[in-house]
């Protein structure tokens, strides 16, 4: 699986949003100063995925704090992310990747139906990109599973690390 090298500018992309417009990267980058923090999850049926949701829109005053804007890509389908959205008011961008576009330019992992274990049909798996300004990568962990993703806190410390070390 290819990967992004630190430092490199991360790709473009618009896909549809559960607010009901589309969400184009570069123009919410420019519309939102501070840096980005793209999260790729499994699926409104996941449970890890949603307790992870919840926890970032528990946290999202320290991301908010920081201008750290966080938005979170599932290939799930558009009806069941909105009823997720609505049932647990999360307030950051919420977006379907049905077409996969994301997921591929960013590489992350696809669990196809001919993977070498079942779960829950085809799906992408968590990924972690954390982006400055300039929309160049300064953070990437992608998962093969729904399993050893950073949670919340994790992402807190690991903001605050590269924030205290950046050349």
């Amino acid at each position: 699986m290819a990967t992004f090298e630190l430092g490199q500018s991360v790709p473009d992309f618009t896909l549809p949003a559960v607010s009901g417009v589309d969400y184009n990267f570069e123009n919410y980058r420019d519309q939102n100063k501070g840096w980005h923090l793209i999260i790729f999850f499994r699926g409104s049926w996941c449970p890890a995925c949603m307790e992870e949701l919840k926890q970032l829109e528990e946290s999202k005053g320290y991301f908010d704090d920081k201008y750290i804007h966080i938005t979170t890509i599932s290939t799930d389908h558009l009806d069941a992310l909105e009823k997720m959205v609505d049932e647990h008011d999360f307030t950051f961008p919420v977006l379907t990747d049905e077409s996969l576009e994301a997921l591929e330019a960013y590489h992350v992992h696809y669990h196809k139906e001919n993977a070498p274990y079942e779960d829950h049909d085809a799906h992408g798996e968590p990924a972690y990109f954390l982006i400055n300004e300039q929309g160049n990568l300064l953070y990437q962990q992608r998962q093969t599973s729904p399993f050893g993703r950073p949670s919340p806190r994790d992402l807190r410390k690991i903001i605050k690390y590269i924030s205290k070390n950046l050349k």
